[in-house]
């Protein structure tokens, strides 16, 4: 599974990413300001699904993606920090999406009356920088103004207060193509309870299924890897994983649907344990339907004629998610006295 020409989420054409954050050089546990949200859009709406794994979830409109409700599109899903505050940075996405006329149109004569469909999620970066300093509607609309096919990752957006284990957290993104030319993407916010690294070697867990070396990472040094286990845990009772899963492939709600399922194999891969009761775990799956494709294998009449592809899509989506974890670690920044993966095992 080569990696797409950006190795990001927006290799699946029809999406663009948005970021806005308030990041002080001096923040520290508790003063500063250390948060941000990200906006994944998908203008003129896409096929959305998500599933939500994680014991204590902080969502918003995730019902309307429920297969046996009526709305099966999304506009924009946004990816936030300031645990259940951040939730009102939707409404500056819904805002900024409506004076772009993005939305469910709602009146045949006038294209401007529209409801826009912005799922969310949220994780739990409160004790990073100060507690009352959190995303807003204005953070949602400057992020959805901000969205680009190009886009930083590590400690940006959703990212800046994020804390993966012991470790810092961050935004990662990476993408694959499949030898029929499907793309497949994710991006993810890594702010988990359980760790990202392996103790006894020091690599992320993420790098189980490509190795070390499609990283450039080889094993820490003994002295490296006492620093590493010697940090305190993190100590927080909520955290929690959030992100997006996405192809160009021609996926229903229901396919949708089994790529979000499959896609939080990526996760437990790359963090142990992963959907605690102390995450929210949450990953959405969007199709854009921008990629040609046609079935080619015969099966039964009962089953689906896209089987075979939604079967392709699902192991993709695990990797890219595995893969995106394992970037959002080596991407970020110590904040707030957090240490980076670069700062523990330098290479």
């Amino acid at each position: 599974m080569h990696p797409g020409q950006r190795n990001s989420l927006t290799d699946v054409s029809g999406l663009l990413v948005g970021h806005h954050h308030v990041l002080d050089a001096d923040a520290t546990m508790g003063t500063g300001a250390a948060t941000g949200c990200t906006v994944v859009y998908a203008p003129g709406g896409a096929n959305a699904a998500v599933d939500v794994r994680g014991g204590g979830p902080g969502t918003r409109e995730t019902d309307v993606l429920d297969l046996s409700n009526t709305v099966r599109q999304a506009n924009a899903i946004l990816l936030t920090g300031g645990s259940a505050y951040g939730l009102g940075a939707a409404d500056g996405v819904l805002r900024w999406l409506e004076e772009h006329a993005e939305g469910i149109p709602m009146d045949p004569a006038n294209a401007n009356l529209v409801v826009p469909i912005v799922p969310a999620a949220v994780i739990f970066d409160l004790p990073v920088g100060a507690w009352d300093i959190r995303p807003t509607p204005e953070f949602g609309y400057r992020a959805a103004a901000a969205a680009a096919v190009d886009f930083e990752r590590g400690v940006v957006g959703a990212g800046v207060g994020a804390r993966a284990g012991s470790i810092k957290g961050g935004v990662g993104t990476a993408s694959v193509v499949l030898e029929d030319g499907v793309t497949v993407s994710a991006l993810i916010v890594a702010n988990p309870a359980g760790s990202v690294f392996d103790p006894r070697t020091g690599l992320p867990w993420g790098v189980g299924t490509d190795g070390p070396e499609h990283f450039g990472l080889r094993p820490g040094t003994a002295a490296q890897l006492a620093q590493a286990n010697a940090l305190a845990v993190k100590g927080t009772v909520l955290n929690t994983t959030i992100g997006v899963v996405a192809t160009d492939a021609p996926l229903d709600p229901m396919g949708c649907q089994r790529m979000a399922t499959t896609a939080h194999d990526g996760l437990a891969r790359a963090i142990r344990p992963a959907h605690s009761p102390l995450d929210g775990d949450t990953i959405f799956a969007v199709s854009t339907g921008t990629a040609p494709w046609s079935a080619s294998f015969p099966l039964p009449p009962s089953f689906p004629p896209d089987l075979m592809l939604i079967d392709e899509v699902c192991t993709a989506a695990a990797v890219c998610v595995e893969r995106a974890i394992v970037d959002a670690i080596l991407s970020a920044k110590a904040v707030a006295g957090i240490p980076a993966y670069r700062d523990l095992f330098p290479h």
